[in-house]
């Protein structure tokens, strides 16, 4: 076995399943699930259809690389979305994946150079733990930048050392984040890419929430973006990942991109190519019409913008928390522990959230995570604003 399997830490809902074992929650209350960040917005029919309209296609096999149609159809979001100028090869710098969590593990397995001493992969915290995983799999020591409330819950990457720079040889951004909502902004994206030439690493931007943002409010800025505007136009040493799972609410679709630089992008495929990971025909159809839709996407923001105010209407009194700038989820700071919190709303109102500390690692300034939870606002608008009313009566009865 590879010995580096010991070194993964449970998964963030095997403590959850542990921290709520024991716990009897009342009967009469119907359980209300906030914790996991699955989208529950029907998905679109005529994504559906697509895939059925195509099932033909599985009498042959589909290439890595994905079809030229679908890899344009992606080019051309990006450009329009992400104001490119055109600086987007759809035959080089585009590549299909079945959903970012496959494709940003397996990333730093191909990225990662074991010959050179003390790799580290940098990332957030807290953070998607895929990133993690992925770091000490392919050989290197995650390194954690805190994410704190007096940063915006940005971590500070001005102040990193020269050392860890010059070790880093993979970053992970989550922007929107997972679990905060913050967005980079893009004068500290531009900080990034010029930290990454001078010291030789690759920055993989996880952007699969970039696309829910309080409706009426301004998108968030992409790596790409700010790559562009910076003048460097090959996107060198900068790799995206998009998933329609959030943006069109078809996370059994599987499907999502990676885009960036071009050579990167091409050790990449050949990886891939051994991988074995082709998407199938039909999802690339249906990849095609999702990307070259809008309208599905603003309807949704709007569903999470209704949720957002509904529920905070109702926990701002009572607890510390507020609008995202962009993501599906609440980041709020609990009165007791949050582990304690999260036990108590479960075997009291029989709503699941998640502990931030789940989500987070302990570093030498503190776990980022303490004290927090992380509520995913995926259920129907009635579902949560019943969780708001009753966690805050859980924070009454406190």
């Amino acid at each position: 076995m590879n010995p580096d399997l010991s070194q993964l830490h449970p998964y963030p809902f095997e403590k959850l399943a542990e921290l709520k074992a024991g716990c009897t929650p009342p009967k009469e209350l119907a359980h209300i699930a906030l914790s996991i960040g699955e989208p529950k917005h029907p998905t679109p029919g005529f994504i559906t259809e697509a895939v059925i309209e195509h099932l033909h296609g599985l009498s042959t096999y589909p290439t890595t690389a994905g079809s030229l149609e679908l890899r344009k159809a992606i080019s051309e979001w990006l450009d329009l979305r992400f104001n490119l100028n055109g600086n987007i090869d759809f035959t080089s710098q585009v590549l299909p994946v079945n959903g970012t969590r496959e494709a940003l593990f397996a990333f730093a397995q191909a990225i990662v150079d074991r010959s050179k001493p003390s790799p580290l992969v940098v990332m957030p915290n807290p953070f998607y733990q895929i990133y993690e995983g992925a770091a000490i799999l392919a050989g290197a020591e995650p390194h954690f930048l805190n994410c704190d409330a007096d940063k915006n819950f940005i971590p500070d990457f001005a102040n990193v050392s020269d050392d860890i720079w010059q070790r880093c040889q993979l970053l992970y951004l989550c922007s929107p984040g997972n679990p905060t909502g913050a967005v980079i902004d893009q004068q500290t994206l531009t900080l990034l890419i010029e930290l990454a030439h001078k010291y030789d690493f690759i920055i993989a931007s996880d952007e699969c929430y970039s696309e829910i943002y309080p409706d009426g409010g301004n998108a968030p800025v992409g790596l790409l973006e700010a790559s562009v505007a910076a003048g460097n136009n090959d996107l060198s040493r900068c790799v995206v990942f998009h998933s329609l799972s959030k943006r069109s609410n078809a996370p059994g679709l599987r499907s999502g991109f990676v885009a960036g630089d071009a050579k990167i992008l091409k050790h990449f495929l050949r990886y891939r190519t051994y991988h074995g990971c082709a998407m199938p025909p039909s999802s690339q159809a249906a990849s095609i019409v999702a990307w070259n839709d809008e309208d599905h996407v603003a309807f949704n923001r709007q569903l999470y913008t209704e949720k957002f105010n509904a529920v905070l209407e109702i926990l701002s009194p009572v607890l510390n928390v507020g609008l995202p700038e962009a993501s599906f989820y609440l980041w709020a700071e609990t009165p007791i522990s949050d582990t304690e919190f999260a036990r108590r709303l479960f075997d009291e109102q029989n709503v699941t959230v998640l502990p931030g500390s789940f989500l987070a690692r302990d570093t030498d300034n503190g776990n980022p995570g303490q004290n927090r939870i992380r509520m995913a606002l995926v259920a129907p608008i009635e579902e949560c604003v019943e969780a708001a009313h009753r966690i805050k009566q859980l924070i009454e009865n406190l």
